[in-house]
């Protein structure tokens, strides 16, 4: 490592690829973390989450290094590290987590009570989540590394499949998440509100759980045609018909058994002119109306405590006008939170090389350098369908 680089938050709308301290092996306290690895990135994400913070709708300070999908190799490895070694390539689940809490213990990693003096819960290059350094870089370090990396068992293979697998760090757990804790199950009805890269993995999710259909909503229109073009029903949130009366369109009647929010607090409203004013409850309203009694609500999508750029003053505290009273008429069940991905990874990994799920092309994942970066930030931000992939030191572009 004669240097690194990495994708720093600036100010609202802005990141800037500058150069960072290599990564040591020590926490952001500064205390000695034997027990973790540092990486050379192989692939590092842009998530929808990473946009909040570059909106400026969180309280995100400048400075901050960016990113929590993480795929890379290992270079370095801690002296109590057991079960790594040299070369091995890892998928990084964006939860940094001790393994050692009765939280980890369950398999509630997203809620580790160890790596984040602020609250439960931490993630690498996120604002109130522990100060762990972000993985948009060339080189990024891992604490607790063996509980943590998952290891792909054969290299070749893998490098073959990186394009899926670069989603195991988070999309494609969290969309699986929200899958599995609204109840999808063979046969089921399945509507996934946004068509984003997330939208889109609940979508790919619920079809690998044996969805009998999946219907996507969103307002962009050029996400639903790619969503049609990979398999799934849509519904256009900008027309005036209800989302009631454009499911009953599809599946003769108003509601599903199951249904998923994908697209969280910056949530626009329904209809010509709803479509252009946000509406933060909006998503979590319309899925109580438009799923069955005793059905299951998944929430994966990101919800947050402050909300300094909302129009609302309420929202700006993080609290939404939600019916709360319809979905207890309706006995529903709502689960909310941080995807545990390590409850999953494993599992969709061996889905993944074993050509069970298709998700680099559901989402269509793009890959570009770092330096490009800024302009991937700008692009996703205007609405486009595609999941942007940094390949900072070029290794995708050599393995093809």
């Amino acid at each position: 490592m004669s240097g690194n680089r990495g994708v720093v938050y600036i100010g609202p709308g802005k990141v800037e690829v500058q150069s960072i301290a290599l990564p040591q092996l020590s926490d952001p306290a500064g205390r000695k973390a034997n027990h973790g690895v540092i990486l050379r990135v192989v692939t590092t994400n842009i998530c929808g989450s990473d946009q909040h913070m570059v909106r400026g709708r969180t309280t995100a300070q400048a400075g901050l290094v960016l990113g929590h999908e993480i795929t890379g190799e290992v270079i370095e490895v801690g002296s109590d590290v057991l079960t790594l070694k040299k070369g091995d390539l890892v998928s990084v689940p964006f939860n940094v987590a001790c393994g050692r809490c009765p939280m980890c213990k369950s398999q509630n990693t997203g809620v580790c009570l160890n790596v984040n003096p602020a609250r439960p819960g931490g993630a690498y290059g996120y604002v109130d989540m522990g100060g762990w350094i972000g993985g948009q870089a060339e080189y990024v370090m891992v604490p607790y590394a063996d509980f943590n990396l998952l290891k792909f068992p054969d290299r070749d293979a893998a490098m073959s499949k990186i394009r899926d697998l670069t989603c195991l760090s988070d999309i494609l757990p969290t969309g699986y998440h929200g899958a599995v804790t609204a109840g999808v199950a063979p046969g089921t009805t399945v509507y996934v509100a946004g068509a984003g890269p997330v939208g889109l993995a609940a979508a790919a999710a619920a079809r690998l759980l044996g969805a009998a259909v999946t219907i996507i909503g969103d307002v962009n229109p050029k996400r639903l045609e790619h969503a049609r073009r990979v398999g799934f029903e849509t519904v256009d949130l900008s027309e005036d018909a209800s989302l009631a009366e454009q499911i009953a369109s599809l599946l003769g009647e108003p509601e599903v058994d199951c249904a998923i929010d994908c697209v969280g607090f910056e949530a626009r409203g329904h209809g010509h002119s709803g479509s252009q004013i946000e509406a933060p409850a909006t998503v979590l309203n319309s899925l109580m109306e438009v799923t069955r009694v005793a059905g299951k609500i998944g929430i994966p999508g990101l919800y947050v405590t402050d909300d300094p750029g909302a129009a609302d003053p309420a929202a700006q505290k993080g609290s939404l006008s939600v019916r709360l009273g319809l979905g207890w008429a309706k006995s529903h069940s709502f689960f909310t939170g941080q995807t545990p991905v390590m409850k999953y990874n494993r599992n969709l990994m061996q889905a993944i090389l074993w050509d069970r799920i298709n998700v680099a092309d559901v989402v269509n994942v793009t890959v570009i350098s770092l330096d490009q970066a800024p302009e991937g930030y700008a692009e996703f931000d205007s609405g486009v369908p595609k999941k942007f992939v940094i390949d900072p030191h070029g290794s995708l572009k050599a393995a093809a």
